[in-house]
């Protein structure tokens, strides 16, 4: 498994950010050559399925995820979300977590860490998917919570 972890902190309400974060489809938008579809009924919460298909015609593979945790963010606690990914090229998880900052204006920390295998790729390749993961995924959450 190859574990990656991505800060950022933006003068975003953690509600808003929690909102940004949790559209699922917006997170198709933001990897190149994927589409992300919601299998299951809303609103958003624990058992809620999607799938994120990359690549190109008959070089695509499916990602299939659902969400284990939600906990939306309070003036009390961090939100934390976290996903199981359990497809056939890509298994392991992802956990966004959201937390109101003190500082003068407000704003939120978002701490998202991933833990993944994928199918065929040797262990002597975890530093190279580790690096790949922080720069796409590190890309995506950037335009997520620029509302792009």
């Amino acid at each position: 498994m190859t574990l990656f972890r991505l800060e950022r902190t933006v003068p975003l309400a953690p509600e808003e950010v929690w909102h940004r974060l949790t559209d699922w489809p917006a997170h198709g938008r933001q990897v190149p050559l994927t589409r992300t579809t919601v299998l299951t009924p809303g609103p958003n919460g624990t058992g809620t399925r999607f799938t994120a298909r990359t690549g190109i015609g008959p070089l695509s593979f499916d990602d299939p995820m659902e969400v284990v945790r939600w906990e939306p963010p309070t003036a009390d606690r961090p939100g934390v979300c976290r996903l199981e990914k359990y497809g056939r090229v890509v298994r392991g998880w992802a956990q966004m977590e959201v937390t109101g900052t003190r500082a003068r204006g407000g704003g939120s920390r978002v701490v998202w860490t991933e833990d993944l295998s994928v199918r065929g790729v040797p262990r002597a390749f975890d530093g190279l998917l580790a690096g790949a993961g922080r720069a796409i995924f590190g890309r995506a959450l950037n335009a997520l919570l620029q509302g792009r």
